[in-house]
């Protein structure tokens, strides 16, 4: 028996095998759960490319989470499709690249404004879209980095980040007379397309692998996989609020 089996799971963020959402994916469908995928824009027909690579294609439905709409279509679309859900996962995130680099007072509120929307607020809409299908309790998981220390180059997205840490624990405290958990996987660095918008990206590739006591590859997402898919299951009943680091033990170390 698979971990998730004969559950109903909503992924994001997946646009590419590199994408660490669609780790995940793959190994919630190999543990038995029946998976959708959301895509948005542009990156739509990647989501569709992508999905054929799954080891079962998954349906995949559009949700842009900059058009408040999304939620209720996205609800009304699972509503038809399963009539519950028992799992989400939220893989969402973006800065303008003003909001990026060494550069931190250059960004405007027009800039910071999207990161913090897409990136954190972003969480919310789609507790809205799933959580009143999650009529037996569920567990909702974001994609993390850790906020609690100030990055190179990381700049507004670590900011967008702390937001979303933020919405985490309120959105747990909300949901959790509904029996629905809500957590955080804080993953060391990964290469992945979003990896690469961001300027100096190697110093963080040299950190996690010169400092964390269990090492670290940046190629190797298997570990946050398996992480959030425990989460995704029933095996941490009393786990709400809090954010899980996997990260090779980067963050519990100094310099």
């Amino acid at each position: 028996m698979g971990l998730l089996d004969g559950k109903k799971i909503v992924i994001t963020g997946v646009l590419t095998d590199s994408s660490i959402a669609f780790g995940i994916a793959k190994l919630a469908q190999e543990e038995g759960a029946e998976i959708v995928l959301t895509g948005a824009g542009r990156g739509l027909r990647l989501t569709q490319r992508t999905a054929r690579k799954l080891p079962t294609e998954p349906a995949v439905f559009e949700f842009d989470v900059s058009n408040p709409n999304h939620a209720q279509a996205l609800h009304d679309v699972l509503a038809e499709k399963w009539g519950r859900v028992d799992g989400a996962l939220h893989a969402i995130g973006f800065a303008p690249e003003a909001c990026l680099g060494e550069d931190f007072m250059g960004a405007t509120w027009d800039d910071v404004k999207v990161a913090v929307e897409i990136s954190a607020y972003s969480l919310k809409l789609l507790a809205e879209a799933v959580a009143p299908l999650m009529t037996d309790g569920g567990s909702i998981v974001g994609l993390d980095f850790d906020a609690t220390r100030a990055w190179p180059a990381y700049n507004w997205m670590g900011v967008a980040k702390a937001a979303l840490e933020s919405t985490n624990r309120y959105l747990a405290r909300a949901l959790g007379p509904s029996g629905i958990r809500v957590n955080l996987v804080a993953a060391g660095p990964i290469r992945t397309i979003a990896a690469k918008s961001i300027p100096g990206f190697q110093k963080f590739e040299d950190a996690w692998m010169d400092r964390a006591p269990l090492g670290w590859d940046v190629d190797d997402s298997s570990a946050v996989a398996r992480s959030t898919v425990a989460l995704l299951s029933d095996w941490f009943p009393s786990t709400t609020g809090s954010m899980v680091y996997v990260d090779g033990g980067f963050h519990a170390v100094g310099a």
